[in-house]
C-alpha cells in the first residue's frame, strides 16, 4: 500500500527536474551542443535520486531537447524553433536538387508569409522600417546604372526587410532560413526575359506606396501578382533548363 505514494512522489521529483532543465534550454541558458552536468551532480543540485534524474532526462529526450550517448554526458540538441527550421531548410534544398518543381511550392509558401506580413504592417501604426526604404533606394540606383546583379540583391533585400519589419519573430525565423533559396529564385526568375529593371522597380515602388498609405488590399494584390509572375517565370526557366539538358544528352 506504500508503493503508490512513493511512485507519485518520484514522479513529482523527476517532473520538477525535467521542467527546470527544459526552462534552461528554451530560455537560452543551455544552448545546443552544451553538455548537461553528470546525473549525480544534477541529483545533488535538486536533492533527488539519480533514478529521478534519469527519468527526467528520458522525458527531455522524448521531447527532442536532449540526446543521450553511451559513455558521454547528455547533450542539448535543440535550440527552439530556429534550429528546427534550419534543418527544414536543408531538407528543402536537398529536395530541390532532385525535384526542381519543388520550387513552386517554395513560392507558394513565400506568398503566404509575405501576405501575412503585409497584414501585420498595414494594421500597425509604426512607420515603414528604414531597411525597407534603403533597399528600395538601392533598387533605384541599380536600375539607373543598369546593374542587374545589384538590382537582384536589393530586390531580395527589400522582401527580407519587409518580413523583419513586421517584428514577428516566428515569421522572421522562417523567412531567414529560406532567404538564400528565395534569393536564388529571384535571381533565376529575373533572368527570364520579359521585364525591364525599370518595370521591376516600379512594381516594388507601388507596393511601398500602398504600405505607406496603409492600403492593405492594394499592397497584397500587388505582392501576390509579383510572386505569381515570378512563379510563372520560374516554370519557364525550369522548362528551358530541362530542354537544354535533354538536347545535350
Amino acid at each position: 500500500m506504500k508503493a503508490a505514494p512513493q511512485i507519485a512522489q518520484r514522479d513529482r521529483l523527476h517532473a520538477t527536474v525535467s521542467a527546470a532543465i527544459e526552462a534552461r534550454i528554451l530560455g537560452g541558458e543551455l544552448k545546443i551542443g552544451d553538455k548537461l552536468d553528470s546525473e549525480s551532480a544534477i541529483a545533488r543540485e535538486f536533492g533527488v535520486s539519480t533514478r529521478a534524474v534519469r527519468e527526467a532526462i528520458q522525458t527531455l529526450e522524448t521531447k527532442g531537447l536532449v540526446q543521450r550517448r553511451h559513455g558521454d554526458r547528455t547533450t542539448v540538441v535543440r535550440e527552439d524553433v530556429g534550429e528546427f527550421l534550419g534543418t527544414l531548410a536543408v531538407t528543402v534544398r536537398q529536395r530541390l536538387s532532385s525535384d526542381p518543381a519543388y520550387l513552386e511550392e517554395l513560392m507558394a509558401a513565400r506568398r503566404m508569409i509575405e501576405s501575412e506580413v503585409l497584414d501585420i504592417l498595414c494594421a500597425g501604426s509604426d512607420p515603414i522600417a528604414p531597411a525597407v526604404t534603403e533597399a528600395l533606394e538601392r533598387m533605384r540606383q541599380a536600375r539607373d546604372r543598369g546593374d542587374f546583379p545589384a538590382f537582384v540583391d536589393a530586390d531580395a533585400g527589400f522582401h527580407l526587410a519587409l518580413v523583419h519589419s513586421a517584428r514577428n519573430r516566428i515569421l522572421s525565423i522562417i523567412y531567414d532560413n529560406f532567404a538564400a533559396l528565395i534569393g536564388e529564385v529571384i535571381q533565376l526568375t529575373s533572368r527570364v526575359p520579359t521585364k525591364s529593371l525599370a518595370a521591376a522597380y516600379d512594381e516594388h515602388a507601388e507596393i511601398y506606396d500602398c504600405l505607406r498609405k496603409g492600403d492593405e488590399v492594394g499592397a497584397k494584390a500587388l505582392m501576390r501578382a509579383q510572386i505569381d509572375n515570378s512563379a510563372r517565370y520560374l516554370r519557364i526557366a525550369i522548362d528551358k533548363a530541362h530542354e537544354e539538358e535533354t538536347g545535350n544528352a
